[in-house]
């Protein structure tokens, strides 16, 4: 009985699901099904930085990046502008902060350019990006004065620290400036009617911006690798024939030796009395001073020479290899005295006796 009962509600089930079904209402069901899928697969542009286009059943489905608040835009604008700031931090910290004005303008940078980051990565603002955009090229600019004619009294020099920080620089300025073009366009292209010249007016407008920031990049990383070009690196290998004159100065009550223009001179605490460790992008930020030394007034003590890597004899005293340091620009100035740098401590040359 239990398997009879069984088999009657199966047919009673079967009887309600063969039973007559109204057209009009299917055809309602079928409608509103479409929508929903229609609607899932095609959010509107508000509700997603990607959007999927499906054209019909059977066809390829289309993929329409989104606009400025697409993160791969604002991903990489943050992070060049981060980048950059870290190696002026590090620049900062290893010698920077010791030369007048520079040093707290590397420091500037490195606050600013995170500040600009941070906003490109929590805010959709056009003005963020012009404003990263901005200054990144304004810290190249800044970086191209200092090579050719020197700021504030300081010329640079050739290093790959700042050769990385000048291409990230160009980097970040064409990737900020783009991101900011391609927001405009997407808000216009909402506001605007459909209008086809309007329309095409605006498509011409923003081709001949990102044909402008394309330029402009393109001009930065020639002014840029022009100047690398022609900075200055390691001093010349050739030694100075008529040798080098050492003199005497007072600077905080000390009497330090420097050269014949009154630069005050150091030696390296790696360095032994026959050889030097100062080489490559350290002799680049502590030129030796090169040439057979001669003791002018007030100069007491033991003076020498060694032979530098190349060939160049390199001035020592009391058995010390002299240097000068790229953060001096003027007599009287001793920036670099007991800086940790490169290896090891930097002292002021003190006359002895």
């Amino acid at each position: 009985m239990i398997g009879s009962g069984a088999i009657t509600a199966s047919a009673r089930g079967a009887v309600l699901w063969r039973g007559p079904i109204n057209p009009e209402r299917a055809r309602d069901l079928r409608s509103r099904i479409r929508v929903a899928l229609a609607t899932a697969l095609n959010p509107p542009p508000a509700s997603s930085a990607f959007r999927l286009r499906i054209r019909a059943v059977g066809r390829h489905r289309k993929i329409k990046i989104g606009d400025w608040r697409q993160p791969w835009l604002r991903v990489a604008g943050a992070l060049l502008l981060v980048v950059s700031a870290c190696i002026h931090l590090v620049l900062y910290l290893t010698g920077y902060r010791s030369i007048p004005t520079i040093g707290w303008l590397f420091l500037v940078q490195f606050m600013v350019a995170f500040v600009l980051a941070v906003g490109a990565l929590v805010t959709h603002s056009r003005l963020v990006a012009v404003a990263g955009a901005a200054f990144a090229l304004s810290t190249l600019g800044c970086y191209l004065l200092a090579v050719w004619i020197g700021l504030f009294g300081f010329k640079e020099i050739r290093t790959r620290a700042g050769i990385a920080a000048g291409l990230i620089e160009v980097a970040a300025f064409a990737t900020l400036a783009l991101a900011a073009v391609i927001r405009d366009e997407d808000e216009a292209a909402e506001r605007a009617s459909p209008k086809p010249r309007m329309v095409a007016g605006m498509h011409a407008a923003v081709s001949l911006v990102v044909g402008a920031v394309g330029a402009v990049s393109v001009a930065a990383l020639v002014l840029f690798g022009i100047a690398v070009a022609s900075a200055g690196g390691e001093p010349a290998a050739a030694a100075d024939r008529g040798g080098v004159i050492l003199k005497t100065a007072t600077i905080g009550g000390v009497t330090v030796l420097t050269n014949a223009k009154g630069i005050t001179l150091y030696w390296f605490a790696p360095d032994s009395s026959t050889s030097s460790k100062c080489t490559g992008s350290c002799a680049a930020y502590w030129p030796p001073v090169t040439g057979k030394p001669t003791a002018g007034p007030g100069v007491t003590g033991r003076l020498g020479a060694i032979k530098r890597q190349g060939g160049a004899e390199q001035a020592t005293y009391d058995g010390h290899p002299l240097y000068t340091y790229l953060g001096d620009s003027a007599p009287g100035q001793a920036n670099g005295n007991k800086l940790d740098l490169n290896g090891g401590y930097w002292y002021e040359a003190r006359v002895s006796g």
